[in-house]
């Protein structure tokens, strides 16, 4: 059995893909700006899943709605211009459903007022 919570397995993941997201677009079309947003975001949300293992839960899914919200809007507006779903729609799809499933674990872990 695992040690990690079941709600560190979309961050983990999440943001493996978006690490070879950004290098698969570096490697195919030579997009510097594809490598570097993708280690940036995939880190978050990597980070934010080793922030949830380590019983930071509340902090960890702020880190990963932060990162996806921003990453959903991001590649949002780029698919708008675009109008091309991969990669941006795709991303933009992901994002947006990660910022709301850690929007919501954020609040499920939120201090309470009375502490």
């Amino acid at each position: 059995m695992s040690g990690i919570p079941g709600s560190a397995h979309l961050n983990f993941s999440l943001g493996g893909l978006i690490v070879l997201g950004g290098a698969m677009g570096y490697m195919k079309k030579g997009s510097t700006m594809s490598l570097i947003a993708g280690a940036l975001f995939g880190s978050l949300l990597i980070g934010s899943g080793v922030m949830i293992v380590k019983d930071s839960h509340y902090h960890g899914h702020m880190l990963a709605t932060g990162a996806s919200g921003t990453m959903a809007l991001g590649m949002g507006q780029r698919f708008l211009s675009t109008q091309k779903f991969m990669p941006a729609g795709l991303v933009a799809v992901l994002g947006a459903g990660a910022c709301a499933y850690n929007f919501k674990k954020m609040n499920d872990w939120a201090p309470s007022k009375e502490d």
